[in-house]
Parts: C-alpha cells; sequence; structure tokens
C-alpha cells in the first residue's frame, strides 16, 4: 500500500465499497468539515481497468462530499484527494478496508468530545471555528464546551456512563459546593442521591419556575436567574418572587379582559386543573367567560369564550346564561394605574432630592424593614404601553431627577453616561474604593448621594411614594401635565363626566351627559389648552395624581386612593393613646 494524491477526475466508487449504490449518499454531516477544511484522511483506492484511473473501496462519502465542494466554488477538476492505494486484484482486502472503516467509526462520548475541543480553544480556536470545521451547531460545542464547569470527578462518572445525560444537563445549575454534597450523596449508599428532573427540584428545594414561564419583563424585574451552563435553560432563584411579579401580570390581565367587555374572567388556582372537556365554547355576546388557568410550573394559558357544559346544554336549548351582576369595574383601568403610579413616583423622587432628611430617614426605614425592591435594586419603571413609557421618560420629574443623578455620578467618580447609581456588581474591591471615596466627602454631597439612591430604590405605586409625597408636600401641577397618553387611558364615561364638572362646571357636564368619551375629553382638553373659546383651567391635576389622593366614584378606593389610606391608619397607629386610656390600662 502506498500513499498518494490522486486527482477527482480519475475517481469512481468501487462496486465493493459498503456505499456503493445509484444514489448519491447523504454527507450533510461531514459537508461542513470539507468544505472548510478538505479531506483529510485518505481514501482507500484500487487502481481501476481504465488506465490512470482508480476505484474507491473505502471513502465514497468523503468523496462526493469532495465533488460538490468543487462543483460549489465552479472548479471542475477539484483539489486531489489523498488516498491509499491497495493492490489491484484483492478484493477481499478491499471489502474488509470498507467494512473496517464504517462499522469502527464510532462517535465520541461527550467527554471526549470536550477534551477535544478544549485543546483547540486554547490552541485560538473559536466556538464558530469549531461548529464550521465539524459540522456541529454553535450551540452544540457550547454545550460541550460548558462540560468544563463541571467537577472531573462527575464528567468521569459521565463517561463511564455511570451518569445519564439529564443528571449532568442539571448539574450544570448547580454550584460547585452543591456539585460536592451531590457526590457526597452518590458515594452513600444509605443515601437517596437525586437523579434526573428529581435532582433539578432538588437544586430548586422543589420548586424550578423557567424564565420562559414569565408573563412579565424578567431584566427589567431584576429576578435573579439561575443559567443552564449549556445556555439552553433559565430558572428562577427565588420562586416567591417570581409568583409576585406573575400573579401582579395575570390581576392586570384579568382587568383588561373586563374592561374588553367579558362578562366574567376565573383565575384557576395554582393546584387546581382546568379541564377543557368540561368546557364548551361560547362567544362573549352569550356569557362566554375567560379561564386563566395558572399552572405549578408557572405557565399560565388564557382560554378566552368559554362555559360550563351544563351552561352549554342551556344555551343549546335557547336558554341565556345567568351570570349574574357583573362585578363592578375599577374606576381606573390597569393602564391608568400604571401612568399615575409612574408619574407620581417621578415627581416624589425628584423633590426628594430637595428633602435629604426624608430620604434618610425612608432609606433607612428600607433598610430595617425591606421591601421587594430593597436587595438592593433599582425600580424599573416599566410599562406594557408605549405611550405611557415615553410619558414618563420625556416628564419634567424624570428630567429634574436625571439632571442630579449626573451630578451625583460625577461626585463618584462615575462616568455621567452610567444609567444608574445604584446596582453595582458586588465586587468586593469596589465597594471598598466607593467607601473610600465617601469617606473624604463632606456631610452634604453623601446626603446629595443618599437622596439619588432612595429614588432610585422607591418603589413605584408604593405606599412609601404616599408617605414621603406627604410629608414633603408634593405639588403635583410642578412636575406633570395632561398629555396624549392620559387621555389614551381615560376610558370610563362616568370618571370623564366627573373630570368635565372639574374643569368646565356643573352646567356644561349636566348639559354633555350624554355624549361620546371622545367629545368629553375633547372638553377636558379644551379647558386645560384654553382652546376653542373655553377658559383656560391653569395647574389642573386629576385628584388620583394629587397628594393627597381622592377618588371621584364609589368605585375607586384602589390604587393611590388605597395606598393614602394605609399611610393614614399607619399614621393613626403612632398616635399616643388619650390620658384617660393610659391612666386606666
Amino acid at each position: 500500500m502506498k500513499l498518494d494524491f490522486i486527482d477527482l477526475g480519475k475517481l469512481s466508487i468501487s462496486k465493493a465499497n459498503m456505499r456503493y449504490a445509484k444514489k448519491a449518499p447523504d454527507v450533510s454531516d461531514i459537508l461542513p468539515t470539507i468544505r472548510a477544511r478538505g479531506v483529510l484522511v485518505p481514501l482507500i483506492v484500487r487502481p481501476n481497468c481504465a488506465e490512470g484511473a482508480f476505484e474507491i473501496v473505502a471513502g465514497a462519502r468523503r468523496y462526493t462530499a469532495a465533488k460538490l465542494v468543487a462543483d460549489e466554488r465552479g472548479d471542475a477538476a477539484g483539489d486531489p484527494l489523498p488516498c491509499a492505494i491497495l493492490d489491484e486484484e484483492d478484493d477481499a482486502a478491499a471489502i474488509e478496508a470498507s467494512l473496517i472503516e464504517n462499522i469502527a467509526r464510532l462517535a465520541p462520548d461527550d467527554v471526549t468530545r470536550w477534551e477535544t475541543f478544549a485543546k483547540l480553544v486554547r490552541e485560538g480556536r473559536e466556538v464558530a471555528d469549531l461548529s464550521a470545521t465539524f459540522g456541529i451547531p454553535e450551540t452544540g460545542v457550547k454545550r460541550i464546551l460548558a462540560l468544563g464547569n463541571l467537577l472531573p470527578r462527575v464528567r468521569e462518572l459521565y463517561r463511564r456512563e455511570e451518569v445519564d445525560a439529564a443528571t449532568v444537563r442539571h448539574l450544570t445549575l448547580a454550584s460547585k459546593s452543591q456539585q460536592k454534597t451531590w457526590l457526597a450523596l452518590f458515594d452513600d449508599p444509605d443515601a437517596y442521591c437525586p437523579t434526573g428532573h428529581q435532582l433539578k427540584a432538588w437544586l430548586f428545594g422543589g420548586a424550578s419556575i423557567k424564565v420562559d414561564h414569565a408573563l412579565f419583563d424578567v431584566e427589567a424585574s431584576g429576578l435573579a436567574v439561575v443559567a443552564d451552563l449549556f445556555g439552553e435553560d433559565r430558572y428562577f432563584a427565588d420562586a416567591d418572587a417570581f409568583w409576585k411579579e406573575q400573579e401582579a401580570v395575570i390581576a392586570a390581565r384579568k382587568e383588561d379582559y373586563l374592561d374588553a367587555g367579558w362578562p366574567d374572567v376565573v383565575i384557576v388556582p395554582r393546584g387546581e386543573y382546568f379541564s377543557s372537556w368540561e368546557h364548551r365554547k361560547a362567544p362573549k355576546r352569550k356569557g362566554g367567560r375567560v379561564y386563566i388557568y395558572v399552572r405549578e410550573s408557572g405557565e399560565v394559558d388564557f382560554f378566552e369564550g368559554y362555559v360550563t357544559a351544563k351552561e352549554a346544554k342551556r344555551l343549546d336549548a335557547g336558554e341565556a346564561i345567568a351570570t349574574g351582576p357583573k362585578p363592578p369595574r375599577a374606576e381606573v383601568s390597569g393602564t391608568m394605574q400604571t401612568y399615575i403610579d409612574l408619574h407620581r413616583h417621578a415627581a416624589v423622587r425628584a423633590a426628594l432630592v430637595h428633602h435629604p432628611k426624608v430620604a434618610l430617614r425612608l432609606m433607612v426605614a428600607h433598610a430595617i424593614v425591606g421591601s421587594h425592591l430593597w436587595n438592593v435594586r433599582i425600580e424599573p419603571q416599566t410599562a406594557r404601553n408605549d405611550a405611557v413609557r415615553e410619558s414618563v421618560e420625556l416628564c419634567k420629574g424624570e428630567s429634574d431627577f436625571d439632571q442630579h443623578r449626573r451630578a451625583v455620578l460625577a461626585l463618584l467618580g462615575f462616568s455621567a453616561e452610567e444609567p444608574t447609581v445604584t446596582g453595582g456588581n458586588g465586587d468586593e474591591f469596589g465597594l471598598v474604593e466607593l467607601f473610600l471615596r465617601l469617606l473624604d466627602l463632606p456631610d452634604r454631597a453623601v446626603m446629595d448621594v443618599i437622596t439619588v439612591v432612595i429614588g432610585e430604590t422607591l418603589a413605584s405605586g408604593s405606599a412609601a411614594v404616599e408617605a414621603a409625597g406627604l410629608e414633603i408636600g408634593v405639588g403635583m401641577a410642578q412636575y406633570w401635565q395632561a398629555d396624549d397618553a392620559f387621555f389614551e387611558c381615560l376610558r370610563d364615561r362616568e370618571v370623564l363626566s366627573a373630570l368635565v364638572d372639574e374643569v368646565a362646571g356643573e352646567e356644561v357636564a349636566a348639559a354633555n351627559g350624554q355624549e361620546k368619551a371622545k367629545t368629553l375629553k375633547q372638553i377636558v382638553r379644551d379647558h386645560l389648552d384654553g382652546a376653542n373659546g373655553r377658559p383656560k383651567v391653569e395647574a389642573w391635576v386629576p385628584k388620583w395624581m394629587a397628594f393627597p389622593p381622592a377618588a371621584y366614584t364609589a368605585r375607586g378606593g384602589v390604587g393611590t386612593v388605597a395606598a393614602h389610606a394605609r399611610v393614614q391608619a399607619a399614621r393613626a397607629d403612632q398616635q399616643p393613646e388619650p390620658t384617660a386610656a393610659r391612666e386606666a390600662a
């Protein structure tokens, strides 16, 4: 046997080749490698009857792939292929060579692949290079390289097939200390060692919720996430924090459905099951309701337009469904409540920068009692509605606060383009540097820092905003004026009539009591702008946004009004008991 390079045109597939057939073999798995690196392993050939020609005993797929690459490049001749040339007449040797090459080509295990890939990475190869060379998707390359983050013994157990792939995948979610604990359980014959999906429950304390199931903006929420080292799955580190965010969105979706005219919305509690076969489809006008099915896994399904099987029979008989009195719709829609909360939040934190004593005490209260933002995380100021988000971003409160934020960033030696003062990465050296910097600053400057930090970590829509705004005496007219987003959020005709009464007077409101919402909104706009012959109303603020807030209807005891009630109740609890009551005690 000798080695030589032979032109493509002089090669053909031998009938002794294991892969000889009229149909070309599938080469999709090796084509990327040959396209990137060419044929590296010699074909086994022997001389053909034709002068100078050779037939391929083993390597038909490499030959086919090389021809395809040559056609792609428009090069009919192609590159010569490396070949090992057998004796011309030895048919048995040819068959053996073909069989041995094909049946011995066992795929390497994942750990062996990792060892090879790791060596190539150390030699300077990128993930994209490995993907092109070996014909593996980049996600597959990353999955293999991720095995390097496991303890060596875990990898060895996987190589020897003592641990299955599902268990290894879940172990990539574990810290090194968790892996060591798991290995101790694995080695103890009397201990229970979780594997597969039981391992995932063990790692997460029985509650593993995928990030994919979140209805809210995960990045903006600031919730801690644990990522699968293979890069394919992410889970919430704190299931309770997830459910708090998820249930808030579910409640908002329910309000949206009711606003859209659905007669009823049923939230199926976690742990209970929604049986679709026990319900029938029914339109909204015939009493069809919305079922929101909440699973323990965090997944949420929305079933629109369903009634029970019993109700469906009544519908078939021509009877109407007795839905009972429609639950009173909240005075303020979910979108309007977000609008109100964010604008009031912006105004309070802008005003706080001028009241460091209040900010300091508020900050201390947060540090002692805590809140869902005090990890420390910044208030994300999220809104599902683009118009609301843009309105808040451009308001005066945000502009004023941003000016002070930039001044504090400069004071601390940070870039003025940093998005926030708060929310570092927990680096200990950076913490010491900042502490030393603060030691050099006078008290007045440190108080300025505190006002911005508490402003960034003050939860929108909370009673804390209400309490601080009341203490400072925030005048919302200084920070807010009605804009398009505000009017787009207004839907309730009873509320609109009350607004007309407030800005235009009782007679105008009575005269336009039967007008459409669009007309009522225009009347309010005209008075605020002093347009279309209507007298201009200066510094108007709706009752919900004022400090203290108030409602326009009997349905308005939610949102800011409810927050104010909590503040008032807290103030009442702090009042000293009457002298007689103390003496009696």
